[in-house]
């Protein structure tokens, strides 16, 4: 376990130098740096994974102290990297999955002018996650959360020529930093309550100081970690950045969807448990919020008509499911998910960048239909990633999905098993919709094809393979390959975490009826015949309730997200700008240009003394020696 270091190491090199060379190395030479790193990266947590689970450490954890980070007072926060069986597991899933997701960029972005910039920034992205689950303190790991907030920005911004792209990534890095200054209060507050951020010790002190249940400040701190937490994941109320995150390339939406930032509150979460432990009213916001934020989601994706922001709201809803289960107490499903969702997630991702340039990046599922016969790898890799995101039985999504709302309901978290089931009838209509609208159905593609170009790719990326044929690469079908085959198989992997996380508090012997544990199938089984008939064998009905006077009104408020942006821009952005403009000749603004103006005018006056006349600068130097004598004579 000494190569531990260069799990981080290897990106954060392949960062630094593709940001040196500027763009003045060959696409290939990028794509060798840009991938090759997460390859050393995903090799050696596959090395380190192994000696773990072969030689277990004591204590079932593994500390390697790399050096003190600053030291005032007693306050001396280290880099240290703590390795045990859930960060072990992220560390799987963020280098093995990125890995992947970066080979199928170096061929998805071909021919485009920031091709180097490019892989700097996923490297970077991929590095300042590694930070995140690797900090044994959570100083250490908020260095690394803000490292993700940062990437995000630049890739979401990436074509920054466009700006729509950079509202964009403006949004999801002001929003992210709300939840990012919750967060930051609350380690102050844990600070100043245990004089130590170390995970470990704050786990075992607080545990002696707070009472489950008894302690308000245990509230206030979990609830401030919760805003973080919601901040970074996209979970209301600060959800409202992820769809607008589909501006950047398709892979870099793979990336922040499957491996890095949104799975990182669920990762705060789930390592700092003991405390939440604590304060239920913590837990049961964390429950709260993920029931609600799976249902709204799940609505706003059944009348979304944009690919990427279809899986981004099935993101959404997905992470909230993640919530639900830790609300519940069932952290190890929770972390079970989050993995086989980062393979079927990527796997979706990926294939939707293919079917936008084999559709000359066409977004609009309305202007697709038919492609199964065009494209029928894609097809068949959309499918079984379809299939997994709704639970089908023996793909990696039937296994962690049933396990947590099967813990949810033995653990007496009644409502969350019925909100969650509820979810998963909306995920299988909204999941299947996208396919039979874009594979099965009428060919609406060829007059597009010629009428209408879609929105996210046109300013760079892929340009130079915008037909299907395009896509004969191995740098293409393997990740799709291995992406498919661990969106199946994936529900098989045992994941150790008993040593790190507990399982819901579940009364011994009890299992609840028979029925309860099939009926999360049953009902996604319904759902995908209910897509069937409304999408497929009778559209009629659909477009009938688009035509009709409250449905369509409803139509409208789930397309636009349950109305979230105009409500912030009513509550915050209008009055922020209207105060800015009562107040732009404020006191201050006067002051400070009083400031100005002085310096302007002192400059005006010393720029008339430089006239370039040699007796003007002779004389000047004269009066300046004869006063100076004076002062000497009369001192």
């Amino acid at each position: 376990m000494n190569f531990l270091p260069l799990v981080f190491i290897a990106p954060l090199l392949g960062f630094l130098i593709l940001a040196f060379s500027r763009g003045r190395i060959s696409e290939n030479l990028a794509a060798v740096v840009g991938v090759g790193s997460i390859g050393v990266s995903a090799l050696t947590t596959l090395t380190v994974g192994y000696d773990f689970l072969a030689h277990p450490p004591a204590g079932d954890s593994h500390v390697q102290l790399l050096w003190t980070w600053m030291s005032v007072g007693n306050f001396a926060p280290t880099f240290a990297l703590k390795l045990d069986a859930l960060s072990l597991t992220m560390l799987s899933v963020i280098t093995g999955v990125g890995f992947f997701i970066h080979l199928f960029a170096s061929w998805y972005m071909r021919g485009d002018d920031g091709y180097a910039r490019f892989f700097s920034y996923m490297n970077l992205f991929v590095a300042s996650m590694l930070f995140l689950v690797l900090g044994d303190n959570l100083l250490f790991l908020y260095f690394g959360w803000e490292g993700v907030g940062l990437c995000s920005y630049l890739l979401i911004g990436f074509w920054y020529k466009d700006p729509a792209n950079g509202a964009a990534a403006r949004k999801a890095f002001v929003i992210t930093r709300v939840g990012d200054t919750f967060m930051a209060i609350a380690l102050f507050m844990l600070y100043r309550e245990f004089g130590t951020l170390n995970i470990d010790e704050l786990s075992r002190l607080a545990t002696l100081q707070w009472p489950v249940g008894g302690s308000h400040i245990a509230d206030v701190i979990c609830l401030l970690l919760l805003g973080g937490a919601v901040g970074k994941s996209a979970q209301l109320p600060l959800q409202t950045w992820l769809p607008d995150a589909m501006a950047g390339p398709t892979p870099v939406s793979a990336l922040i969807h499957a491996a890095t930032m949104v799975t990182a509150g669920v990762y705060l979460i789930a390592r700092t448990h003991v405390l939440f432990d604590l304060s239920p009213l913590a837990l049961q916001w964390v429950g709260g919020i993920g029931a609600v934020t799976l249902l709204l989601a799940g609505f706003t994706a059944l009348v979304q008509t944009d690919i990427k922001k279809i899986l981004a709201y099935s993101t959404m809803s997905q992470i909230g499911y993640m919530f639900l289960a830790e609300g519940a107490g069932a952290y190890q499903p929770a972390v079970f998910h989050l993995m086989t969702h980062a393979f079927f997630k990527a796997l979706l991702f990926l294939s939707s960048g293919s079917v936008i340039l084999a559709m000359h990046h066409e977004q609009d599922i309305f202007n697709m239909g038919g492609l199964r016969k065009r494209i029928p790898f894609v097809f068949a890799c959309m499918l079984v990633g379809t299939l997994a995101l709704t639970a089908f039985p023996f793909t990696s999504g039937y296994y962690s999905k049933d396990e947590i709302l099967h813990q949810a309901y033995l653990s007496g978290h009644t409502w969350l098993w019925a909100a969650g089931l509820f979810g998963a009838f909306l995920t299988a209509v909204y999941s299947f919709r996208l396919i039979f609208i874009t594979f099965f159905g009428p060919e609406h593609w060829r007059a597009a094809k010629s009428t209408h170009h879609g929105a996210d790719e046109h300013h760079g990326g892929g340009q130079g393979h915008d037909t299907p044929h395009g896509a004969d690469t191995l740098d293409h079908h393997i990740p799709l390959i291995v992406l498919m085959v661990f969106a199946l198989i994936g529900g098989f992997i045992h994941l150790p975490l008993a040593s790190v996380l507990p399982e819901a508090a579940i009364h011994e012997g009890e299992h609840g009826p028979a029925y309860i544990e099939h009926l999360p199938l049953i009902v996604s089984l319904f759902g995908i015949l209910t897509s069937w008939l409304l999408f497929l064998r009778l559209p009629q009905i659909p477009a009938a309730l688009a035509r009709g006077a409250t449905t369509a009104w409803i139509g409208k408020l789930w397309k636009n997200a349950w109305g979230f942006d105009w409500l912030y821009e009513l509550l915050f952005t209008r009055p922020f700008v209207w105060l800015a403009k009562v107040n732009r000749n404020d006191f201050v603004d006067s002051f400070i240009g009083l400031i100005a103006a002085s310096l302007r005018g002192s400059s005006s006056v010393l720029t008339a003394t430089q006239t370039g006349g040699l007796r003007w600068y002779a004389a000047v130097a004269g009066a300046g020696l004869c006063a100076l004598i004076a002062v000497v004579a009369f001192h």
